[in-house]
């Protein structure tokens, strides 16, 4: 198969020929029609995921596709099944995975870290049973492919660990693939959603995703909110952002990190403490948890589809994730293998 690898941290990618993956007992292989150009994939490229240990490597874990082949214990899959899947690879059986926390297992593996990934024709699942998702027919793979990880992972943070209800404030830190999903998705649940970004392009977009308010980085929230904001939420992963993020919120709001970082950031706990804010992580969703935010994108209530702005060529991936050490894309870039 053709795939992307790259032989050390920082060495320009490219497009060479590789083995076929074979499935794992338990396993599938599926043959990828998307998958997404993300942020997560240049910080492994530079060296800052402790997951990524041997070379040549493969990156790529937002993908959608079709079952090629399935190991020989999986009942659930077959062949030409449409699928996608989340970035976490659960095991379903270790204790967290036991009380359904399938996005903190255990002995998570995670493509395109922990082994290769889907910037590639064909790519290996683990625990195919637990972690492969039925996609709709009338859902496309290019909106699918971001299902795995900035969607989703935007879904778990808005909804169930950020807890936004209807009627409140809600900022979002950083407009790109996870920031935008974020905009949308609180804004379906009937917040009041202020989009905050760097670049006027992006606030353009954060107010297309149904941002109330699109402020640039450096803007007092708590005097436009009256108070500060409820829930706030890190979507890019810096220091600055994280901390603009703890400030903007109102008394007894909620911070949910979701933006990595490479380094630890200093955080502002005089207000944590002053103002009792929480602070939560969040860390993907798992594939069981999918159904509910299924059933609001095939409603027509999310529109990942319009968070697609680019779709590329596997020839074009090199480049494009060499060029992520300017600025992240506007939207989701879409590589087709």
């Amino acid at each position: 198969m053709r795939a992307v690898g790259y032989d050390a941290f920082g060495a320009m990618p490219r497009v060479q020929s590789v083995a076929d993956p074979v499935p794992a007992a338990d396993g599938a292989v599926v043959r990828v029609h998307a998958t997404g150009l993300c942020r997560s994939d240049w910080h492994g490229w530079m060296g800052h995921d402790p997951d990524i240990r041997r070379f040549p490597h493969v990156p790529g874990h937002e993908l959608a596709g079709v079952v090629e082949a399935v190991g020989e214990r999986v009942g659930r899959w077959a062949p030409g099944d449409r699928v996608t899947v989340p970035f976490v690879c659960a095991c379903g059986t270790c204790a967290p995975c036991v009380a359904g926390q399938h996005q903190v297992c255990d002995r998570q593996t995670q493509p395109g870290f922990t082994h290769w990934g889907s910037f590639a024709e064909l790519v290996a699942i683990d625990w195919a049973d637990v972690n492969l998702v039925a996609l709709p027919e009338a859902l496309d793979f290019d909106a699918a492919a971001a299902l795995g990880c900035r969607f989703a992972t935007a879904y778990r943070a808005v909804r169930q660990v950020g807890r936004v209800r209807d009627g409140e404030w809600v900022a979002v830190h950083g407009c790109g693939g996870v920031g935008l999903s974020a905009v949308m998705i609180a804004a379906a649940a009937g917040a009041r959603v202020i989009g905050v970004d760097v670049s006027g392009a992006a606030l353009d977009r954060a107010r297309e995703a149904g941002a109330e308010l699109a402020v640039s980085a450096g803007g007092d929230l708590r005097e436009l909110t009256g108070g500060g904001v409820h829930v706030s939420v890190d979507a890019i992963g810096s220091e600055a952002a994280c901390a603009a993020s703890i400030a903007g919120l109102r008394k007894r709001g909620r911070h949910v990190q979701v933006g990595l970082m490479p380094e630890r950031p200093r955080v502002p706990m005089d207000l944590v403490v002053g103002r009792e804010l929480e602070l939560l992580g969040s860390h993907g969703m798992a594939a069981h948890a999918y159904p509910e935010m299924l059933a609001l994108v095939q409603t027509g209530r999310l529109r990942p589809d319009r968070l697609v702005t680019a779709r590329i060529a596997l020839e074009d991936a090199p480049r494009a994730l060499v060029a992520m050490t300017g600025a992240s894309p506007a939207g989701i870039t879409v590589i087709r293998p």
